[in-house]
C-alpha cells in the first residue's frame, strides 16, 4: 500500500466505538501520525487498551454545547485535523469552531445536538437529514474557502458517491458508450441520464455472524449501535426520481431547499424495500435515511430553464447482519424503545462479509452493481480491530483525509464534491475485492401471484414497485 504524505499535525478524534478503534492504528500507517499527536475525547476512560496500545492520550469528558470548545480549544490549532466519530455533538458547531481555528474537520455522519431526533414536538421534516444537510450548506453559502472541511465522509455516506462515478464510467465502456471524461455535476448527471439509470441504490447485505447469539433485551451490530438506532428513527428518506409518476401515500415534501428528495411518515427502520446484490440475489432491505440519498440525487440532477429534467430516485436498501435484524424486530415490538444491553460483534465473529455497493438500474444491458466484498478475513489481515462494516467506514474516511490534505483550502464539502479517484486510490486496498457485476434482476422478477398487489407493470423503476407494503 502506498502511504500518503506525513501528516504533522495533531489529530484529535471526538469518539472511540468501533470506528475510531478501527481507525487509530491506520492513521501512522497511511500518514505517518506520530503516536504522541493523537488525542481521543470520549465520554468514559479507554477500557479496551487500544488507544494506550498505540500511544494516545484519552480525555475522557461528554462533550456537550456549553463545554466543546473549551475542552477542544487546547487541542485544535492551524492545520491540526478533528474526526468526528462521535453521536451526539452537532457537526456545524464542530465545523465553525475548526474554521475558527484553522483546523481540518471531517465526520461521517451530519450530526445535531441531542434532543431533535426525538423530539415529537419537531415535523418529520424538520428531523430529518434534508433539513440538517440544508442547515449544512447554509453554513457554507458564503465561505467557499477556508479550511477544509468534509461533511458525511464514511462509506455510506462518503464512499458511495465515489463508487457511483466509477459504476458509470463502467457502464459506458461496457455498452459503448462514447462520452467525454465528465467535469462537472451536469457532466454527471447527463452521463447517467444517457445511460437511462432511473434508480440508485445504496445496496449493502451484511452477512457476518458470530457464534454468541443475541441475548433478549440486546442489540447486537457491527458498527454502532447508537448511530443506527438514531438513524433508524429519522423518517425514511429517499431522492425523489423524475421518471416517478406515483406518490407515495405517507410522503412529504420539504417545502425549502433543493427539493431533490422527499420523506415518508415512517421510520426507516419500520421501511422495507426490494433491492438484489450479485451474491446475495433480491432481498428485502431497510429504506434508512442516509445524506447520500439526498445529496447524489441532488447533484445528478438536471434542469431546463429552471424545469428538472432528469434525476434519479436514490435510496438506502441495508440488510444489516442478522442479530441486528432481529435486534430491530425487537426495537420495533417495545415500540421504538431501545434495549438495555448493547453489543458490537467484532472478535467473536466468525464468518461473513459485508457486500456494499451502489445498485444502477435502468439501462437497457440490465442492472449494475458495482462495490466492495469485504470478508471477516480479509478484514482482519488488513487492519488490526475492525469487523469488515466498520473497515468500509475506516477506507471512506482515509479517502477523505487525504483529499482534505491535499485540497486545505476547500471549505465545507460533501462527498460528491471531492475526487473520486483520490478517495478510491487510498480507500480500495482496504476494500477486499473490488467488482461489478450486471444482473437481470427487476423488482417485478418473481413476486408471488398469491396476494394481489400495486404494481406499475410498465415501468418496473417506479418507487412504487420497490416499496414492500
Amino acid at each position: 500500500m502506498r502511504r500518503q504524505a506525513t501528516f504533522a499535525g495533531r489529530v484529535v478524534m471526538l469518539g472511540f466505538g468501533s470506528v475510531g478503534q478501527g481507525m487509530l492504528p491506520l492513521l501512522p500507517r497511511e500518514f505517518g501520525v506520530k503516536p504522541g499527536r493523537v488525542k481521543i475525547v470520549k465520554t468514559r476512560e479507554d477500557d479496551t487498551g487500544i488507544a494506550a496500545e498505540f500511544g494516545a492520550e484519552v480525555i475522557a469528558t461528554p462533550l456537550n454545547e456549553g463545554n466543546f470548545e473549551t475542552v477542544l480549544e487546547p487541542l485544535l490549532g492551524k492545520g491540526d485535523f478533528l474526526l468526528n466519530l462521535s453521536v451526539d455533538v452537532s457537526s456545524i458547531a464542530l465545523m465553525r469552531f475548526c474554521r475558527k481555528r484553522g483546523a481540518f474537520y471531517l465526520d461521517t455522519c451530519n450530526e445535531p445536538w441531542p434532543g431533535r431526533y426525538d423530539n415529537p414536538e419537531l415535523s418529520p421534516s424538520q428531523r430529518s437529514n434534508y433539513a440538517l444537510r440544508e442547515e449544512a450548506l447554509a453554513f457554507r453559502r458564503d465561505l467557499r474557502s477556508g479550511p477544509t472541511a468534509v461533511l458525511t465522509q464514511g462509506a455510506n455516506p462518503g464512499l458511495v458517491s465515489a463508487l457511483v462515478k466509477r459504476a458509470l464510467l463502467n457502464m459506458a465502456e461496457e455498452t459503448h458508450l462514447k462520452v467525454e471524461r465528465p467535469t462537472s455535476y451536469e457532466d454527471w448527471a447527463e452521463l447517467a441520464r444517457s445511460l437511462d439509470i432511473k434508480v440508485i441504490h445504496i445496496a449493502e447485505r451484511d452477512s457476518q455472524i458470530s457464534d454468541r447469539r443475541k441475548e433478549s433485551d440486546e442489540f447486537v451490530n457491527t458498527w454502532s449501535v447508537e448511530g443506527f438506532f438514531d438513524e433508524g428513527l429519522q423518517p425514511a428518506e429517499l431522492g425523489w426520481g423524475s421518471h416517478e409518476r406515483h406518490w407515495p401515500e405517507d410522503a412529504g415534501r420539504h417545502g425549502f431547499g433543493c427539493d431533490a428528495a422527499i420523506y415518508l411518515n415512517r421510520p426507516g427502520i419500520a421501511t422495507r424495500v426490494r433491492s438484489w446484490t450479485p451474491l446475495e440475489g433480491p432481498y428485502h432491505g431497510f429504506l434508512v435515511t442516509h445524506a447520500e440519498s439526498i445529496s447524489i440525487a441532488d447533484h445528478f440532477t438536471l434542469r431546463d430553464n429552471g424545469n428538472i429534467t432528469y434525476r434519479p430516485t436514490v435510496h438506502y436498501a441495508y440488510h444489516p447482519c442478522d442479530d441486528a435484524v432481529l435486534s430491530l424486530h425487537e426495537v420495533a415490538g417495545k415500540n421504538w424503545k431501545l434495549q438495555r444491553k448493547q453489543r458490537i460483534m467484532r472478535d467473536e465473529i466468525t464468518g461473513g462479509m459485508d457486500e456494499l455497493g451502489v445498485l444502477l438500474m435502468g439501462n437497457a444491458k440490465g442492472v449494475y452493481w458495482y462495490g466492495s466484498r469485504l470478508s471477516i478475513e480479509q478484514a482482519r489481515k488488513l487492519a488490526p480491530y475492525n469487523t469488515a462494516t466498520s473497515l468500509q467506514v475506516v477506507a471512506g474516511i482515509l479517502g477523505g483525509m487525504a483529499w482534505a490534505l491535499r485540497n486545505p483550502d476547500a471549505g465545507l464539502v460533501e462527498p460528491d464534491d471531492l475526487d473520486w479517484e483520490t478517495v478510491l486510490e487510498v480507500a480500495v486496498p482496504y476494500l477486499g475485492d473490488v467488482v461489478g457485476e450486471w444482473g437481470d434482476w427487476t423488482p417485478l422478477q418473481g413476486r408471488s401471484p398469491l396476494f394481489s398487489e400495486d404494481k406499475d407493470l410498465e415501468d418496473p423503476w417506479q418507487f412504487l414497485n420497490f416499496l414492500v407494503k
